[in-house]
């Protein structure tokens, strides 16, 4: 197969590692890639969010299969147009890829289906949305309705923050046309698990757990990210919770079915494990970023060969089959980062990190200058190691992102550390 990975992230960079694997795969290609995705795959300047420009590519190519990494083409029908022209896509289509396009949907979906999730109500003015919140108590989780690239939600503590969150996107349009709505929901406390399954018209395939870390600093402070490691599996978590939480997953695509939205590639559901039970925080229609560096390494069947099925509606005859090992995903982040940071900085010990066998470096904000490797973003590399238990995956991955350096570079010190002494080690 010709296959196009549409993206240039981290999560790309994990899809792209393991599709190249695959002998299915003939030639693989990706736009607009990074520098560690260009030594597996060849890039092209064509930017993730530009629908023409994808389609364009997708044709040129002649792509057997394009799988598309980010939400935003998801989002804007990107699956659909490329189905429209008789070529296979992994990812759901617009009305499918609402489920994170619009925050008021999912909730609505969910109420409409009974699937447990927290109280909450969606509102255009500033007015009835703080007295919604007051009557949560005054502390709330305020969000953006549509995408707003990870930053349009705000876990405010008390009625002062819900009130400047709320005002800051409905009145200082803090978050452009995707915050003219917001929702305002009660906060939930408890573990957060990630649940990820491949969908098709006919089948949900469950297909790893991982949990993510989405403050800045050790010790869960400081604001929240798009997250700063993950690992996976959850050896704290006991089956029948298990169950229950892929009971979700297979309720929500029961309910777009009834409601006749075909829904087909990855669907990741964000749980909260509370003291009353499971409930979804939140959906995404597609891999997460850092989790997918977690969840391609443990995979033992071939990754072409399931985001194919998934493309042909063919998940059925398919077998996912997840190794017993662990994995443990550590970002290394520009300083500054979730705020400000400088790019351009030369990254050093790529190499060295790169000699152990039971790790790998991703790059989710890399380009390469004059023959050197530089920063790119705001999260600039992913050290993903594996092994037998949660402790060795841990003590491999933090030991590839010893050798790494760049001027600035931050990362957190206790991604996996509770989850390797045995307990929920915290989100």
């Amino acid at each position: 197969m010709k296959v196009l990975v549409v993206g240039g992230g981290g999560r790309e960079h994990a899809l792209c590692w393991g599709l190249a694997r695959s002998p299915l795969v003939e030639q693989l290609h990706a736009a607009p890639g990074n520098a560690g995705i260009s030594s597996i795959a060849t890039c092209h300047a064509a930017d993730a969010d530009d629908v023409r420009a994808q389609l364009r590519l997708a044709e040129e190519l002649n792509a057997d299969l394009v799988v598309i990494g980010p939400e935003a083409p998801l989002v804007a029908g990107l699956a659909d147009e490329l189905r429209a022209r008789g070529r296979r896509a992994f990812g759901p289509g617009r009305e499918g890829a609402r489920l994170e396009g619009s925050k008021a949907f999912a909730k609505d979906l969910m109420d409409r289906h009974g699937i447990a999730t927290a109280r909450a109500a969606t509102f255009s003015e500033v007015g009835p949305a703080i007295s919604f919140a007051d009557d949560l108590g005054g502390r709330a989780v305020v969000k953006a309705d549509g995408l707003a690239a990870g930053k349009g939600v705000t876990v405010a503590s008390n009625r002062a923050r819900a009130l400047a969150a709320i005002e800051g996107s409905l009145v200082a349009g803090a978050f452009g046309a995707a915050g003219k709505r917001v929702v305002v929901e009660e906060i939930l406390e408890g573990p957060e698990v990630s649940a990820f399954a491949l969908v098709d018209a006919s089948s949900v395939v469950p297909l790893a757990l991982a949990q993510d870390f989405k403050r800045v600093g050790d010790g869960d402070t400081g604001p929240n990210t798009g997250g700063m490691g993950a690992y996976s599996p959850l050896p704290w978590l006991d089956p029948t919770t298990e169950s229950r939480i892929w009971a979700m997953v297979s309720s929500t695509v029961r309910a777009l079915k009834d409601e006749e939205i075909a829904y087909s590639g990855l669907l990741y559901t964000g749980v909260m494990l509370t003291e009353e039970g499971p409930k979804v925080l939140e959906y995404n229609c597609r891999f997460g970023d850092p989790e997918t560096q977690v969840v391609i390494p443990r995979l033992r069947g071939d990754l072409a060969e399931m985001l194919d099925a998934c493309g042909r509606d063919r998940l059925a005859d398919l077998k996912v089959d997840l190794s017993e090992d662990a994995a443990v995903a550590v970002v290394l982040a520009s300083g500054g980062y979730p705020g400000a940071f400088e790019t351009g900085r030369p990254i050093e010990g790529l190499d060295a990190a790169a000699a152990s066998p039971d790790a790998v470096v991703f790059h989710s904000g890399t380009a390469e200058r004059e023959g050197r490797v530089v920063t790119e973003g705001g999260r600039v590399l992913v050290a993903t190691g594996w092994g037998s238990t949660v402790g060795d995956a841990r003590e491999r991955a933090y030991e590839a992102a010893s050798h790494i350096s760049f001027d600035g570079m931050t990362r957190r010190s206790d991604i996996a550390a509770g989850a390797a002494e045995g307990d929920q080690g915290g989100t």
